[in-house]
C-alpha cells in the first residue's frame, strides 16, 4: 500500500513502546511508507517483531509489515527520527521522556498516545511533558476511540491529534492518516487529555451495571450522566466542551464503555458478576489503567470542588468501601433535579 498523498514525503518515526497499541500504532505507520522503528523493553518479543513474526504477546495471529522494524536499544529506535511516538503506560510516561531526552534528534518532535495522569502527582501527561523536554521542543496527544487490534487488522477508525503547535499537530495527523485511519487535529491539550484519562473510570461503572445484567437502559444513562461528569471537570480545569463531545471525549466514552475489547470494562464486569479486584486484574493481564486513574480523577475533582457521583462511586468499589451493588443503589438513590444546573456547551 503506498502513502497517501497527505503523507508524499516519508519521515523517519520511532516508536517507543512495543505493547499492542505501539505495535498498532508502528504497524500503521510503516504501511503509510514510513520508515518506522519500534522500541521495546522485551527482547524475545522485539525479535519476533524484527524477524517479521508479529507481536505473539500482545497482537498474536496478526501480521505486521515486513518493513517494520524493532529494536531494544533506544539509542538505535531515535536514530535519525523525525518524530517519536510514546506509547508507554501513563505510569512509565515520565521515565521514558527522560530516557528518550538525550537521544532525541533535534527537530524531532514527541507525540504520544498513552492516556492518564502521572501517579502520585496527579498531573497531566502535557504537562511532565512540558517540564521534562523544555519547552522548544513541539508536543501533540494522539487520542480517541481506538482499539489496538482494530487498527492492527486495518479496521477503520478516526483519532484526534492536539497540541499548542497547529503545525506539529498537522505532521503527526499526516503521518498517521490513511485509507482505513482518519487523523483530525486540534488545540486543547487539556480537553483531550482528561476526555481519554476519565474514560477509562466511566467504562469500569458501565462494565459493572453489564455485569450485573441491569440492562441497556442503564448502561446508557450511565453514559450519558459520565459524559456530563466529563464536562463539569474539563469546564472547571480549562478545556473546550467540544473536544469532549467529540472524539477524545464521547468517542472514547462510548467505545470503552460498551466494547468488550476494553480491558477497564472488563473489570467493571468481573466486579459486577462478583469476583474480586485482585483476581480480575490477573486475569486480564495488562495495565488496567482506570484503577490509579480514578485516584486522579477524584483529587482533581476535590481540589475544584466539581461533584462527580459516578467516578466518586467507582473510585469507592476500587478501594474496596463499598461493593458494585452499594455504589449503584447510592447513584439511584440521588435526589431528582434539573439535568444541567449551568450550561456546559457554548
Amino acid at each position: 500500500m503506498g502513502m497517501n498523498e497527505a503523507t508524499a514525503t516519508p519521515v523517519p518515526v520511532a516508536v517507543l513502546g512495543a505493547g499492542s497499541w505501539g505495535t498498532a500504532l508502528a504497524a500503521l505507520i510503516a504501511r503509510h511508507g514510513h520508515p518506522t522503528t519500534l522500541w521495546g523493553r522485551d527482547a524475545q518479543c522485539v525479535a519476533a517483531i524484527d524477524a517479521g513474526d508479529g507481536n505473539p504477546r500482545y497482537l498474536p495471529g496478526i501480521g505486521l509489515p515486513a518493513s517494520l522494524r524493532a529494536t531494544t536499544d533506544l539509542a538505535t529506535a531515535l536514530a535519525g527520527a523525525g518524530l517519536v511516538l510514546v506509547v508507554t503506560p501513563s505510569h512509565a510516561f515520565a521515565e521514558a521522556l527522560r530516557a528518550l531526552a538525550p537521544h532525541r534528534p533535534a527537530g524531532a518532535g514527541v507525540a504520544w498516545a498513552s492516556k492518564g495522569f502521572e501517579p502520585g502527582s496527579g498531573r497531566f501527561l502535557h504537562e511532565v511533558a512540558a517540564e521534562v523536554l523544555g519547552p522548544q521542543v513541539p508536543l501533540a496527544v494522539v487520542t480517541g476511540p481506538s482499539f489496538a487490534k482494530e487498527v492492527a487488522l486495518g479496521l477503520p477508525t478516526a483519532v484526534t491529534v492536539h497540541s499548542d503547535q497547529p503545525a506539529f499537530a498537522q505532521q503527526v495527523a499526516d503521518v498517521l492518516h490513511g485509507p482505513a485511519f482518519s487523523a483530525y487535529t486540534g488545540s486543547d491539550m487539556l480537553g483531550a487529555e482528561l476526555g481519554g484519562a476519565m474514560k477509562n473510570v466511566l467504562a469500569v461503572a458501565t462494565g459493572v451495571a453489564d455485569g450485573m445484567d441491569l440492562g441497556l437502559n442503564a448502561r446508557a444513562g450511565l453514559v450519558t450522566r459520565g459524559l456530563n461528569e466529563m464536562l463539569r471537570l474539563n469546564r472547571e480545569l480549562g478545556g473546550r466542551p467540544e473536544t469532549l463531545m467529540g472524539l477524545a471525549g464521547m468517542g472514547d466514552l462510548v467505545l470503552t464503555c460498551t466494547g468488550d475489547l476494553s480491558r477497564n470494562r472488563r473489570l467493571g464486569l468481573a466486579l459486577g458478576r462478583g469476583q474480586g479486584i485482585e483476581e480480575a486484574v490477573r486475569e486480564i493481564g495488562q495495565v488496567v489503567e482506570s484503577i490509579q486513574t480514578a485516584d486522579e480523577v477524584m483529587r482533581l475533582a476535590r481540589r475544584h470542588g466539581v461533584e462527580l457521583p459516578i467516578a466518586e462511586a467507582v473510585h469507592a468499589v476500587l478501594h474496596g468501601d463499598i461493593t458494585p451493588a452499594e455504589g449503584l443503589s447510592q447513584l439511584m438513590s440521588r435526589e431528582q433535579k434539573a439535568e444541567y444546573s449551568t450550561p456546559l456547551l457554548g
